[in-house]
């Protein structure tokens, strides 16, 4: 129901335009082409609205504080041929805000690229936090490490160049479940469902686990049969509505994005 605040008008404008870009798939997903925003929005992908849409450009002009460093690493990544790859710049301020506001010490990332997600949320844990940065593809990494020491959180910043599904079982063997505060999901997505279990018994009651293009370009309206990775993320979507061990919100930001917050 529209909200006593929000004209009717409103409402249905902003529903009709969610509907026309789902309908017309201009969801953005990690493997189309780089698209950019004006204003100098360049990495920060508006997926649910059209190219260019004035409102949104307003969203981003009045609500983006981004560093300095983390501005320039995402410039650099737009240019990138995978630049889709690259977390939204929105999403990845509420990411920071929500590790600030649970008071996180240790993070888990899965998927990291270029690395500007783990600069932002390196920039806002403690001097003796540290994210535990997964990834499979150093080539990439290799982009955002000097900038993660001309920002001076290098230090906090653990990157295993390995499965993540290994990472997280030795996490788990070397006895650190329930001993983080919040982790980042965004790679794999045939995968996912082994990550957010595994994430599920390493973070502790009250840490929040973001499961990222948890709306896959629009494709999980109808996933095809053939099609695994959008099965694979429909498929935990559905366990998540109904996962009792934890509480959940689906944001329609970036690809979308559920944030899962544990029992």
């Amino acid at each position: 129901p529209a909200q006593p605040w929000a004209p009717r008008g409103a409402v249905a404008v902003g529903t009709a335009m969610l509907g026309v870009a789902f309908a017309t798939g201009m969801l953005a997903g990690k493997r189309r082409p780089p698209a950019r925003t004006r204003g100098g929005g360049e990495g920060c992908t508006l997926p649910l609205s059209p190219p260019g849409n004035p409102l949104w450009q307003y969203i981003l002009d009045h609500s983006l504080r981004e560093h300095p460093i983390l501005k320039k690493l995402r410039l650099i990544t737009a240019d990138h041929p995978w630049s889709k790859m690259m977390v939204s710049c929105d999403q990845a301020q509420l990411m920071a805000n929500l590790v600030k506001l649970i008071k996180a010490k240790k993070v888990i990332e899965i998927g990291v690229f270029t690395g500007y997600n783990t600069l932002n949320m390196a920039l806002v844990l403690p001097d003796n936090g540290r994210v535990i940065a997964c990834d499979i593809n150093e080539d990439y990494v290799k982009i955002g490490k000097p900038l993660w020491k001309e920002a001076g959180v290098e230090h906090k910043i653990d990157l295993r160049i390995k499965p993540a599904i290994q990472t997280l079982d030795e996490l788990l063997a070397s006895g650190e479940a329930e001993t983080f505060d919040f982790a980042f999901i965004d790679a794999d997505k045939e995968s996912y469902n082994e990550y957010y279990e595994k994430c599920l018994r390493l973070i502790k009651k009250g840490g929040i686990i973001a499961i990222d293009n948890v709306l896959w370009s629009g494709r999980v309206l109808k996933p095809r049969k053939d099609d695994l990775a959008t099965q694979s993320i429909h498929h935990l979507n559905e366990k998540l509505h109904r996962d009792a061990r934890v509480n959940i919100s689906m944001l329609p930001m970036g690809d979308g994005v559920t944030l899962a917050f544990k029992l």
